[in-house]
């Protein structure tokens, strides 16, 4: 068996969950990667669309920015920012947005904007929004992808940039945010998925050779496991073929 390593385990895994036909509004960096591997690999018809207005956008690597410019060479059509929100966003028309983030809690609620409890004055100050707060409220599910570590899975952000589940279950509809939020969370290490009840993030399967006690240690709170628990299926040599291609091009 060809060997891989916890990246190329997590982008795969990442691009599975993305389904033939799906339309899926990409965050740059992880679920970029993941994205392109789905429509280059079992998933052709998958439509990516970027923040910058590239619809069904269809690069040769992996772009750098949304503002890359091999994303609107290869679209099927760019649009300006405000029509990608307000017509194809907002109103609920794109089934999956794919984000990353800085810190995640386990309600599936995301920071990208400061580390550290005071706002003025912060440990480090990320990158921020983006249209990523859009793309929490409105897809009609949302998927994340990062790696895990105690120092971004947190029991709670410092700063919500983008709402998952909020407190629990029932607090999205209080918000009349439209779309379900978070259904699934992929690490380096495993799947997350909220608990029906509470939704509150609970390990669903873990990746090849992980021990459910490594992911314990690498969780900032007293993560839930599933009774159920699987085990994803190792990357194909095809799945990895891609990955690397996309890897190599954009080197």
């Amino acid at each position: 068996m060809t060997e891989y390593t916890s990246d190329e385990m997590m982008s795969v895994a990442a691009a599975r969950a993305l389904g033939d036909g799906m339309s899926c509004f990409v965050g740059i960096g992880l679920p970029s990667t993941a994205a392109n591997l789905a429509r280059r690999g079992h998933a052709p018809n998958l439509t990516l669309i970027y923040e910058s207005g590239c619809l069904g956008a269809k690069p040769t690597r992996l772009p750098l920015s949304i503002g890359d410019g091999e994303l609107a060479d290869t679209a099927d059509a760019v649009v300006s920012v405000p029509e990608v929100f307000n017509y194809w966003l907002q109103p609920g028309r794109i089934d999956v947005g794919f984000l990353g983030a800085a810190q995640l809690d386990k309600f599936g609620n995301i920071n990208t904007t400061v580390i550290g409890p005071d706002y003025a004055n912060p440990k480090v100050r990320l990158p921020g929004a983006g249209g990523a707060p859009e793309i929490a409220a409105s897809c009609r599910e949302v998927f994340v992808v990062l790696r895990q570590s105690p120092r971004t899975f947190v029991e709670k952000v410092d700063f919500v940039t983008s709402f998952g589940h909020g407190t629990g279950k029932g607090d999205r509809e209080r918000l009349g945010l439209p779309g379900a939020g978070p259904t699934l969370v992929v690490t380096d290490l495993g799947l997350m998925r909220p608990d029906p009840e509470t939704a509150e993030l609970t390990l669903t399967e873990l990746h090849p050779g992980v021990e459910v006690d490594q992911v314990v240690e690498a969780t900032g709170w007293k993560l839930k496991v599933s009774g159920d628990l699987g085990t994803t299926p190792a990357p194909t040599e095809a799945e990895l073929r891609i990955l690397r291609d996309l890897k190599r091009a954009s080197a």
